[in-house]
């Protein structure tokens, strides 16, 4: 007696398809975009820097030891805006530089963007300076210690202060702005983004908060 095996059906690829799908559900899943809300404008972007211009001369008797140190990228254009200031407010042309912290951060390794490495320009001597860092964004402080732990390397200033657009609160280092444009708390899930004409071609900053 002879037994017949059973084979299984031999099946065409668009029917192995159908099988697949038959056992696995493939559901779209949109694309989330963030709320954006507008907080300045350039009119008070423009009231803002032209206030900071004023406190920093009035705390400093003067722009006769100032120096103006931008951090890189945003805090160099804002820097020149503020020694246009101080130069028409005083009448001195304060010394300005800019500093490159992409590798002084202490978390430079763990960040997922690939750094742009542009170059510490600091041409002028620092010492008995008061140094005046300048930045767009005050959020957790390392920007601001890696910023004077690269400023060691120049000399010893006098005194550094440090003038920021925009707080946004959430410190993780002990540090804290001299002169700030605009306090923004901001909560879990919200942003800031700075954007300044002379990067941007446009000058404003943006709340964003993620949709849940």
């Amino acid at each position: 007696m002879v037994r017949t095996v059973n084979q299984p059906p031999i099946l065409t690829s668009m029917e192995r398809n159908l099988t697949v799908r038959r056992f696995f559900c493939y559901k779209d899943v949109p694309m989330v975009s963030p709320k954006i809300k507008n907080i300045m404008n350039t009119e008070a972007i423009d009231r803002s820097i032209i206030r900071l211009a004023h406190e920093i001369l009035e705390r400093n008797h003067g722009a006769e030891k100032l120096m103006l140190v931008g951090i890189l990228s945003r805090g160099e254009p804002l820097a020149v805006r503020l020694q246009s200031l101080i130069k028409k407010i005083s009448g001195t042309k304060t010394p300005i530089g800019f500093l490159d912290i992409t590798f002084h951060r202490d978390d430079f390794r763990d960040r997922l963007v690939v750094p742009q490495v542009k170059g510490t320009d600091i041409n002028e001597p620092i010492d008995d300076k008061i140094i005046i860092l300048v930045d767009d964004v005050l959020f957790t402080g390392r920007t601001i210690r890696a910023a004077m732990d690269e400023l060691n390397a120049f000399g010893r200033p006098q005194k550094i202060q440090l003038a920021v657009l925009v707080d946004r609160g959430h410190r993780e280092i002990p540090i804290k702005a001299d002169f700030i444009g605009k306090n923004i708390p901001t909560h879990e899930g919200e942003h800031i983004k700075v954007l300044l004409k002379e990067i941007d071609d446009k000058d404003s900053v943006l709340l964003t908060q993620s949709r849940d």
